[in-house]
C-alpha cells in the first residue's frame, strides 16, 4: 500500500527564514513512490499547484491563468513563448517560478548583434601550465541551464534564433563537431513584445512549433493593478521559498506521461487540429477561407498532453474532452497561418480556435 503524500506539506506554516520545508531533501522517498496509484498522482499535483502558486502569489498578483498555463509546460516537458507588453512581470514570474523549484535559471536578454555562441558556448584555447600543450575547451554558454529565459526573442536575427532549435528539440547542443547534452530538466520560457515590430525577425514557423503554449499575457484587473502599485511601492520584499526540487519536478512529469486516455480523447483532439487543415477533408469550411496552413502532428501530440497536466491540476483521476478544449487555444494560435481575408476582416487566431471549438462541440 502507498503512503500518504509528503511532498508539498506545510508549505504555509514552515518558519519564515525562508528555509526549505524537510521534505525538499527527502528525495529517496520519491523512488518509493513510484507505484503510488492514480489517486495519490493527483493529490501530488493538488499540493503542488498549491504550494507553487502559494509563493508566485507573495510577488506576483493576478496571472492564474498564465501561471497553470506555464505550469503544464513545465509538467510535459514543453518550453512556452509568453506574449505580452511591457511592465507586466513576464521576467519575474519566470524567474520567480525557478526559484520556488530549486532551478538553476538564466536569462538571454536578445538583441541584434548577439551570436549563437553568445547562447551556446565556445571554444578557447587552453596552454597546460605543465607541459605547454594548447588543447580547446568548451566554456559552456548561458543556455546551461534548467530554466532558460530568452527575453525578447524576436529581437535577433535568424542565424541566432536557429540556435535555439536544436537545443529546444533535441535538448543538446553541438559545437566544433562535439555534441553537449543539456541539463534535465530543461526548459526554454521566451517572451515577445507584440508592440515594437521594427527591426524584429519574427520566428520562423519551424521554431514556433517547437513551443508548446503561445501565451498572451493581460492587463491587470483594477483591483490587481492597485495591489501591484501598493507592493511596489512600500518598499518591502516579498521572500520566496524553495517548495520543490528537481526530483519532484520528475516525479510529476513522470506522472503525466503514465495517465492513461481514452481513446474518444484522442479522436476529439485529432478532429480539433484536423480542422485547420483547410486543405483536408477535415477542414472546416471558414478555415479554407481564413487559413494558409492549419496545425500540424505536434499540436494534437501537445493537446493530449497538455490536456492530461489540466486535468490532474484540476484533481481530476480522467482526461475528457473538455480538458483538450480548454488547452486548445494556446497550442493552436501559433500553428495556423491567417491569410490575406483573414487579416482584412480582423480575424484573429483566438477568433478561428473558438469557431472551431464551437463546431466541433465536447463529447
Amino acid at each position: 500500500m502507498s503512503r500518504s503524500p509528503i511532498f508539498f506539506r506545510d508549505f504555509m506554516s514552515t518558519s519564515a527564514k525562508n528555509q526549505p520545508p524537510a521534505w525538499v531533501e527527502d528525495t529517496g522517498r520519491i523512488e518509493e513512490e513510484e507505484d503510488a496509484d492514480d489517486l495519490q498522482a493527483v493529490e501530488y499535483f493538488k499540493q503542488a499547484r498549491q504550494a507553487l502558486t502559494h509563493q508566485l502569489s507573495k510577488v506576483i498578483v493576478g496571472q492564474d491563468e498564465v501561471i497553470d498555463q506555464l505550469l503544464i509546460a513545465l509538467f510535459t516537458r514543453n518550453h512556452a513563448l509568453l506574449v505580452g507588453v511591457p511592465g507586466l512581470a513576464k521576467t519575474l514570474l519566470i524567474s520567480t517560478l525557478a526559484q520556488t523549484m530549486n532551478l538553476a535559471f538564466k536569462r538571454i536578454q536578445f538583441t541584434p548583434d548577439l551570436m549563437p555562441s553568445d547562447i551556446t558556448g565556445t571554444e578557447v584555447i587552453q596552454q597546460n601550465p605543465a607541459t605547454g600543450e594548447r588543447a580547446f575547451r568548451f566554456i559552456p554558454g548561458p543556455i546551461f541551464a534548467n530554466v532558460v529565459l530568452a527575453d525578447e526573442i524576436n529581437r535577433t536575427p535568424p542565424k541566432t534564433q536557429a540556435a535555439m532549435l536544436e537545443a529546444m528539440q533535441e535538448r543538446r547542443v553541438t559545437v566544433g563537431g562535439v555534441v553537449h547534452p543539456l541539463p534535465e530538466p530543461f526548459f526554454v520560457l521566451a517572451t515577445q513584445n507584440p508592440i515594437e515590430q521594427e527591426g524584429t525577425y519574427p520566428l520562423p514557423e519551424a521554431q514556433l512549433d517547437r513551443f508548446l503554449f503561445l501565451i498572451n499575457v493581460g492587463y491587470p484587473s483594477a483591483a490587481e493593478e492597485l495591489e501591484i502599485m501598493k507592493r511596489g511601492t512600500s518598499g518591502e520584499k516579498a521572500e520566496v521559498r524553495q517548495v520543490a526540487g528537481v526530483e519532484h519536478l520528475l516525479y510529476l512529469q513522470g506522472a503525466v506521461a503514465r495517465m492513461p486516455v481514452a481513446d474518444h480523447v484522442y479522436d476529439y483532439a485529432q478532429k480539433l487540429t484536423a480542422a485547420t487543415r483547410g486543405n483536408t477533408a477535415q477542414g472546416l469550411d471558414f478555415c479554407r477561407k481564413w487559413l494558409l496552413w492549419g496545425a500540424g502532428p505536434r499540436a494534437s501530440m501537445g493537446l493530449i498532453m497538455a490536456a492530461k497536466a489540466h486535468a490532474l491540476l484540476k484533481g481530476q483521476v480522467y482526461v475528457g474532452c473538455q480538458n483538450v478544449a480548454a488547452v486548445a487555444p494556446p497550442i493552436l494560435r501559433h500553428r495556423m497561418g491567417l491569410n490575406f481575408a483573414a487579416q482584412s476582416e480582423g480575424v484573429t487566431p483566438d477568433v478561428v480556435v473558438a469557431k472551431i471549438l464551437e463546431a466541433i462541440p465536447v463529447n
